[in-house]
């Protein structure tokens, strides 16, 4: 049995904000927050014992453009396949929604290109930073 549950819904303010302290980014206003979670065109949450411990969405225009988001997973589950089955399911809404040759893209943190590149995303040259990949149907 796996340890992890992934359900589609988008975290809460309360959950999103602790993911974020926990893996050191800066803590957004609550207001926006709301609004950008709500906003999301896809989101899941990974689940330890009922508890939110990661989290991953999609955002962008729904035709020419995605973008990855928030592919967070509390530190202490780091190295036990969270981000796998988070990466799993935002990759399988792409492939049902996305058209061949929108534009996927993604600001990887710090020294995780590599994990990205697993689904083929490839960097971008210095003077354009990120990561993107433009869709081909069942990459």
């Amino acid at each position: 049995m796996n340890e992890f549950e992934l359900l589609q819904r988008r975290p809460s303010v309360g959950e999103y904000q602790h993911l974020r302290k926990a893996v050191g980014w800066y803590v957004v206003d609550d207001q926006a927050t709301e609004r950008g979670l709500e906003k999301s065109l896809f989101s899941v949450c990974l689940i330890h014992q009922e508890r939110v411990i990661g989290c991953g969405r999609i955002v962008g225009d729904s035709g020419i453009y995605y973008y990855l988001q928030d592919i967070i997973v509390l530190p202490e589950f780091h190295g036990r396949g969270g981000g796998k089955i988070i990466m799993s399911a935002l990759m399988e809404y792409l492939n049902e929604n996305a058209a061949p040759n929108s534009f996927i893209g993604l600001m990887a943190a710090k020294d995780v290109s590599g994990f990205y590149k697993k689904y083929g995303f490839e960097e971008r040259p210095p003077d354009r930073p990120g990561m993107f990949v433009v869709w081909k149907s069942g990459l």
